[in-house]
């Protein structure tokens, strides 16, 4: 079964599970604001693509995609309208929770953490290529039914269902791009059709590049965030799935992160770790401290043999 927490508005209380979220300056975010001619085009037609929808839940991680998905549903139907869905299970770092947190405070949307449950089925746990298929038919079997369809788990009370059927919501959508649906490598998709999961962003046409100026454009403090795909994704294919390889990838990143590393992947491939880098990170790498520091981090965490890929990490 699934729990459920409900994050107040800002200015009433409301807490990330580890620290009050942060509020952007007054005058930095505006949902309101002017978009170019092309934006402003986009999210027309973003706003057709939830016709005849009422209300809106939107699956949400806090990235930039999600979060331009809630700022242009806000923008068409009012904040008041739309809901932020947060999955939480051992695959979602601690840090980007808490990033989800913020960013939800900060658009003004209240936030829904359901706890998934895919590290219990062992078609995900066996990693075998479908893995982010599981992860989400598991998400959206649960908002379908409990927030759609309003079905009431034993774990959710009966505020919370009160609150969820004042809602009214009636449309589940995601922040697939237009540059996510034509690719292959997106079981995930396959997923969102059998459960109606609908994309605006795509069915606006809103590339990625699209995206990431629209969040600039409205001053979204994301607008500028790398992609941070769930820890579950640093995990070579067919080594499974664990809370322990989960945590263990967690603290390898948290520590490089406290380096000042900003953009990067730890891959686990059994004993062995890949560090990833963006090409910024490369370069600060021509430092002998920083680059033992690195190395050192990253076995602290666990593991024997720690490689770094001479590749440059490209951003989504």
């Amino acid at each position: 079964m699934t729990s459920w927490t409900a994050q107040p508005r800002i200015g009433a209380g409301t807490t990330s599970p580890d620290r009050v979220p942060d509020r952007i300056p007054d005058g930095a975010l505006d949902l309101a604001a002017p978009l170019s001619p092309e934006l402003e085009a986009a999210a027309q037609r973003f706003a057709a693509a939830l016709h005849p929808a009422r209300s809106v839940a939107v699956a949400f991680s806090g990235g930039v995609d999600s979060s331009v998905t809630v700022a242009l549903a806000v923008r068409a139907l009012g904040a008041d309208r739309v809901v932020a869905v947060l999955g939480v299970s051992a695959s979602l770092a601690s840090t980007e929770r808490v990033s989800a947190h913020d960013t939800a405070a900060a658009l003004g949307v209240r936030l829904l953490e359901v706890t998934t449950r895919e590290l219990q089925d062992p078609a995900y746990v066996a990693n075998d290529g479908d893995r982010c298929y599981f992860c989400k038919h598991e998400l959206y079997t649960t908002v379908v039914s409990e927030v759609l369809v309003g079905a009431k788990s034993e774990a959710m009370s009966e505020a919370m269902s009160e609150a969820l059927a004042r809602e009214g919501i009636d449309l589940l959508v995601n922040g697939d791009t237009a540059d996510d649906v034509v690719r292959a490598d997106r079981p995930g998709r396959r997923a969102a059709a059998e459960h109606g999961v609908r994309s605006p962003l795509a069915d606006a046409g809103m590339g990625k590049q699209q995206v990431r100026g629209t969040a600039r454009a409205l001053g979204l403090p994301v607008w500028d965030k790398p992609s941070s795909p769930c820890l579950a994704s640093r995990l070579g294919t067919r080594i499974p799935v664990t809370l322990g390889r989960l945590a263990q990838v967690e603290r390898a990143e948290a520590a490089l992160h406290r380096l000042g590393l900003r953009e990067l992947r730890v891959r686990h491939l059994g004993g062995t770790a890949r560090v990833e880098l963006a090409p910024a990170g490369h370069a600060a790498l021509i430092d002998p401290g920083l680059h033992t520091a690195v190395l050192d981090a990253v076995r602290d965490a666990g593991y024997a043999t720690v490689e770094i890929d001479p590749r440059p990490l490209v951003r989504d």
